[in-house]
């Protein structure tokens, strides 16, 4: 098995191709176990956030593993394969650790050193478990992912402004408003992990009065009473809209929450006001309808207009330090994952020489009928003994060896030398560029 990481980001694809990608809560146990049920892929997880839609697995071969995940996610998108492709990344391997430990530490994401994406990847690791889609390489890749980023997150500035795409957002806002935000008027729509960030968000800048709006108005209420906002039943939310400055829209619907009808009431409402309505969607798929974005008086900021702002990058020496933390824990990973697959030859090996000693005892009770049973398990425990103790050192500096960069050849050479069949997957670490995005 190796490691084949492929998906859609904000880099790779606009707002539309990341609507038909991304992948309800309710559908991902049945797309995971789809997966793994491919003739190339044995593990799966699969991360769905707003910007970003990626699978990680375990594969038996590069370009099987990469036909049949594209297939699955060309079906359950309805994007045809030759067009998907145009949208996806791939990475392999090596490559494959390192764009994980990288998306965890939030050097991949759209404002670099957000945290959020943790939870995100925790969150997902879970889903897959339960559905028991990941085994011993998947366990140990997302174990790791998620300590590599709690240990960039706690160990440099990178997030030290506690920047988020809301924080983003806002900036954008309050460019087009030409004014501080503080003491405006705004109304989140979705009570769900967006909406809580985004209202926090909102809360800590200083944005206020502010009011909640939920198709469920117990989360709503809840998480109104936790900052102090103001619940509003979703029955209102068009009248609610022509009473404030800034929306943020971040809600799990698969159909646009904010219509043109919705809007242009709200606009109605709204006339003679100084400043246009800012609408920040963080939706995928998007609370806004498309023929909604150009009406009059109205802003709308979506994953687009954010990917193109590109705003609050930290500076270039912690994000030089956290590099050099995913560097480190990349060799780390790779030393244990050449160290696990030597472990088959080197069990290979010990059966060997379990059989050799078990054929030997046979040839030597069929000489000599006469031992006592006493005798023939002495004589037993001390060629096993002799034999432990010559393959102990061997085999246990074959296992730091093959740890080290290049040690995959003393696996090589001990399966030469000892004509040892050991099945093995196939082990690579680097591949041709696949799409212009290897």
């Amino acid at each position: 098995m190796n490691l084949l990481s492929i998906g859609a980001s904000y880099r790779t694809a606009d707002v539309a191709a990341l609507e038909r990608l991304v992948i309800p809560d309710s559908a991902l146990p049945g797309l995971l176990q789809k997966l793994v049920a491919q003739p190339y892929v044995g593990e799966a997880v699969v991360v769905s956030t707003c910007n970003r839609v990626e699978v990680y697995a375990a594969v038996t071969g590069f370009h099987g593993g990469l036909g049949d995940i594209c297939n699955v996610l060309a079906e359950h998108s309805g994007i045809p394969a030759s067009e998907l492709a145009s949208h996806l990344y791939v990475h392999y391997g090596e490559a494959a650790v390192r764009h994980s430990f990288r998306v965890s530490s939030g050097l991949d994401s759209m404002v670099v050193g957000e945290a959020q994406i943790l939870g995100q990847l925790r969150d997902s690791y879970h889903a897959a478990t339960e559905v028991d889609s990941v085994g011993r390489l998947l366990h140990e890749l997302m174990q790791q992912t998620l300590r590599v980023g709690k240990r960039a997150h706690s160990e440099t500035g990178i997030d030290r402004a506690g920047q988020s795409v809301v924080t983003a957002a806002l900036d954008v806002a309050a460019d087009h408003l030409g004014v501080d935000l503080t003491g405006r008027s705004a109304l989140v729509i979705g009570a769900g992990a967006m909406g809580a960030l985004s209202v926090a968000t909102l809360t800590r800048t200083g944005v206020g009065p502010l009011r909640i709006t939920n198709r469920s108005m117990d989360r709503a209420d809840r998480l109104a009473e936790a900052y102090g906002a103001v619940a509003v039943p979703f029955e209102e939310l068009e009248r609610t809209l022509g009473e404030v400055d800034i929306v943020v829209s971040a809600t799990a619907s698969i159909e646009p929450v904010l219509t043109r009808d919705r809007l242009t009431a709200a606009l109605a409402a709204r006339d003679g006001a100084e400043h246009p309505l800012i609408v920040l969607d963080l939706a995928v798929p998007r609370d806004v309808a498309p023929d909604a974005a150009d009406l009059p008086g109205l802003v709308v900021v979506d994953i687009d207009g954010l990917a193109a702002s590109r705003r609050a990058l930290p500076a270039a020496a912690e994000t030089a330090a956290v590099e050099q933390i995913v560097a480190s824990e990349v060799d780390n990973f790779l030393g244990w994952l050449r160290g696990a697959e030597i472990a088959p030859t080197v069990a290979a090996l010990r059966t060997r020489a379990e059989d050799v000693v078990s054929a030997e005892m046979r040839k030597l009770i069929s000489r000599r009928p006469d031992f006592t049973e006493e005798q023939r398990a002495d004589v037993s425990r001390t060629l096993h003994r002799v034999v432990q103790q010559l393959l102990h050192s061997p085999t246990v500096r074959v296992r730091q060896l093959a740890a080290e960069p290049g040690g995959d050849q003393y696996a090589a050479l001990l399966r030469e030398l000892f004509d040892l069949d050991v099945p093995l997957a196939t082990h690579a670490n680097a591949v041709p560029e696949i799409g212009g995005k290897a």
